[in-house]
């Protein structure tokens, strides 16, 4: 996705490309260097030169809230069209979905059963990497088919978590 926006009053081209659970960030042609992973819809969690930040993504109309370290910033797109016809539009994950690890760390509590019905987004369960909890989510309304994990477990990045269906 590449879209023109504003950061704090100065128009920026924003490029972001998914490759497989990862993002690859470009700010006006120029990569950054930064580790970002989506550890759950709309949170992001990025390491930069060592230190590690979560930052939490809200849609607006036309364009981004974002939040971080108790800061908030926006990003407004240029061209809201183009937004629209681009963004994923609260798509819903269909059919069985595999939850992955983002990254590798350790399960600190699972908020959730074999069995339970859960809602798109709704937390699953929580790892600890790098001294941050990250919350994962679910990425459909459905019922937890499968736990993989118990509390206090080590998991790999990739490792499957759970299976919502």
């Amino acid at each position: 996705m590449k879209l023109e926006v504003q950061i704090g009053g100065r128009t920026r081209e924003l490029e972001a490309r998914r490759v497989a659970n990862r993002w690859l960030w470009q700010l006006d042609g120029k990569p950054i260097e930064a580790d970002a992973v989506e550890v759950s819809p709309g949170v992001f969690s990025i390491l930069i030169g060592g230190k590690s930040f979560e930052l939490r993504v809200e849609e607006r109309a036309a364009g981004l809230r974002l939040f971080s370290t108790g800061k908030e910033f926006s990003a407004d797109v240029i061209d809201p069209r183009q937004w629209r016809r681009r963004r994923p539009g609260g798509l819903e994950a269909q059919g069985r979905q595999q939850v992955l690890a983002p990254m590798p760390g350790k399960v600190v509590r699972v908020l959730v059963k074999t069995g339970d019905a859960v809602e798109a987004g709704q937390g699953l369960l929580v790892v600890e990497a790098m001294k941050m909890q990250n919350e994962i989510r679910a990425p459909k309304t459905g019922k937890v088919e499968r736990l993989l994990v118990v509390e206090g477990q080590a998991v790999n990045a990739g490792e499957v978590l759970a299976v919502v269906a």
